[in-house]
């Protein structure tokens, strides 16, 4: 199971302030706990951590990699005669998971709380009550009366927001509850790798690359720069999955079930993997007796979706922690599944030589 120090950083991670574009404080929360372990720390310049752990050899390069950044918001307006604050999305919302939820905004003048609200339902008419209420229709009070309020408070349009949602353990700690699972969970997990490789002096036949990659949720950006500045021979990106074991969800939907193992995406709209790359992960996992699950997402893609096509391609595969509630206030994942997906990708690693590798692209 994830140890004491590891809770204390999936904590860190979780409830710290990194929307797309705003990443830096997250960022530097990695950059810190991996100068105890990695031998070579270095970014792209969009803000994207690399942490190195050389093996026995140069070659091959396995890049692991989870994105930072979560979805929040951004300032749009501020009401002349309210101050009440309009916003655009950063990343994937969906509407009727906003109202009525606590908010944090970063001003030059320090972090100032709100709350996302829209017109009170009692003086809605009957029929417009019955339809949901659009983000556009929505907006932040941070408790002013107009707009002379709010500046003078530090707001200024281009700020971001994030949700407000204190990370807390569950069902005796086998369940962690929190924000910014997606995907921190999947940075967290590099960071352990690499921490366990140099901990445990585990031998690898290769050279690995740990990644925090910065605005995934707005179009896969960091991984377009971590993939050109390492330079991978084969990528693992380690992600959220949709969990689908909750009310109304088909299983042909999200066949991934929450405590039942880490999951193996074996399609994506932006990537299809490697197919011999997705074999030799699960034959690795069937040998160690570690639970796995085939997934499927239809909509939505991952880094790898961007790694895969770098310079002359790159095969990937994306290991996942099935998560309930992404891209919301509050998501629910299994430090087990986390434990199982980080022992899974260090037997990738402690097996990816050359001639593996290689063998992925042969044909």
């Amino acid at each position: 199971m994830v140890d004491e120090d590891g809770v204390r950083l999936l904590k860190e991670l979780s409830e710290s302030f990194g929307p797309a574009g705003f990443e830096r404080e997250t960022a530097r929360i990695v950059k810190k706990n991996a100068q105890s372990y990695a031998e070579e720390i270095s970014q792209d310049k969009l803000g994207s951590v690399i942490f190195k752990h050389q093996g026995s050899v140069q070659r091959p390069r396995v890049l692991i990699a989870g994105h930072i950044d979560e979805v929040g918001f951004v300032i749009s307006g501020i009401d002349e005669k309210t101050g009440f604050l309009t916003f655009n999305p950063l990343g994937g919302w969906w509407d009727q998971v906003l109202l009525t939820q606590r908010v944090v905004i970063r001003t030059r003048k320090g972090d100032i709380p709100g709350v996302i609200a829209a017109k009170p339902p009692h003086l809605i008419p009957d029929e417009e009550r019955k339809k949901p209420v659009e983000k556009k229709n929505m907006f932040i009070d941070v408790g002013v009366s107009g707009r002379k309020e709010a500046e003078e408070m530090g707001i200024r349009i281009g700020d971001p927001v994030i949700p407000w949602s204190p990370f807390s353990l569950i069902r005796d700690g086998r369940v962690a509850m929190g924000k910014g699972f997606d995907d921190r969970i999947g940075a967290f997990i590099a960071m352990q790798v690499v921490r366990r490789l140099k901990e445990e002096q585990i031998s690898h036949p290769n050279t690995v690359f740990g990644a925090a990659t910065v605005q995934e949720e707005v179009g896969l950006r960091g991984a377009t720069t971590v993939a050109h500045v390492v330079d991978p021979d084969v990528a693992i990106v380690l992600e959220v999955d949709i969990a689908g074991d909750v009310p109304g969800i088909k299983p042909y939907e999200a066949p991934a079930k929450m405590g039942k193992g880490p999951s193996i995406l074996t399609f994506d709209s932006s990537m299809i993997p490697n197919q011999l790359l997705k074999d030799f992960v699960i034959k690795t996992a069937e040998e160690r007796g570690i639970p796995y699950q085939l997934s499927q997402v239809s909509r939505g893609g991952t880094d790898a979706g961007r790694i895969h096509l770098s310079r002359a391609g790159c095969p990937s595969i994306v290991i996942s922690v099935p998560t309930r509630h992404i891209h919301s206030h509050v998501g629910l994942l299994s430090l087990e599944d986390t434990e199982n997906a980080i022992i899974l990708t260090l037997e990738l690693v402690k097996r990816l030589d050359s001639k593996i590798v290689e063998s992925f692209i042969t044909i």
